[in-house]
């Protein structure tokens, strides 16, 4: 009888292994193909050409699906009495900080504001040793964000410090209407660059097309169906090798090996 690991199965065993392996790999990364694609065209869909963001929002409108992640163009000017830090933001290389956030009117100084995230700071940061946003009307690129509000307790509710962006807590220190959104500065203002305020980094993506790097995973799926079905082939083999002969088989044959052929 055959074992599995009798010397005349190890050439099945090796090629098994070796179809196995290479169908495997090669769905893997075919699949890895379609991460970093679907990932490239998320962050592509970010340096689109900004419009106006009365363009993809109203005042009062719901935040649009389409505008998650839009570059978008805001002119107004800054309400000083709104500047706040959103705490627990890490930075690109991992460090713990916050964002400075300030309401920008859409418009003129008595317009809706829609609160704008001018950069990122160390956390540790005095809020009163940042700078004050600039006077005047200011142009702001940056790319739109859905308000946040997952329920975090503030723990001190007088402080400028707030654990979310959330609308309704922003609306509390100022006198104008606020959009249902926000923005992310592209590039801190140069009064803020100039005080050590980095860039910050976009918390939600917008979410690439389902179609977007589709032969890829196709691909890797093929791959993975044809691993599966060399996994099969070589298991039947190696059970079929190794299986006991039937035993009126075994009769039949030896009945046949011990016929004597009559003469003529």
């Amino acid at each position: 009888m055959v074992r599995w690991w009798s010397v005349r199965l190890w050439g099945a065993h090796l090629l098994g292994l070796l179809c196995v392996s290479i169908a495997v790999g090669m769905g893997l990364w075919q699949y890895d193909a379609w991460q970093t694609r679907r990932a490239a065209e998320r962050v592509d869909l970010t340096k689109s050409e900004p419009v106006p963001i009365t363009e993809v929002i109203g005042s009062d409108d719901p935040f649009p699906t389409a505008g998650l992640g839009r570059p978008v163009e805001v002119r107004g000017t800054f309400l000083p009495a709104g500047t706040v830090l959103v705490a627990d933001r890490p930075s690109d290389d991992g460090r713990s900080g916050s964002w400075l956030v300030t309401p920008l009117t859409v418009g003129d100084a008595t317009a809706p504001a829609v609160p704008v995230v001018r950069g990122w700071v160390p956390d540790g940061t005095d809020p009163a040793s940042l700078p004050a946003p600039p006077t005047g009307e200011v142009d702001v690129l940056g790319w739109l964000q859905p308000p946040e509000g997952t329920g975090k307790v503030d723990d001190d509710p007088n402080d400028d410090v707030l654990p979310e962006l959330r609308i309704a807590d922003l609306v509390q220190r100022v006198d104008q209407d606020l959009y249902g959104a926000y923005v992310v500065a592209e590039v801190p203002l140069p009064a803020d660059a100039a005080a050590g305020v980095d860039h910050a980094t976009l918390d939600q993506l917008p979410e690439a097309s389902r179609f977007t790097a589709l032969r890829n995973i196709l691909y890797a799926i093929e791959w993975w169906v044809f691993a599966a079905f060399a996994a099969f082939i070589w298991f039947r083999y190696v059970r079929d090798a190794t299986a006991e002969p039937d035993l009126e088989e075994a009769d039949a044959e030896d009945a046949g090996d011990d016929a004597v052929p009559s003469k003529p």
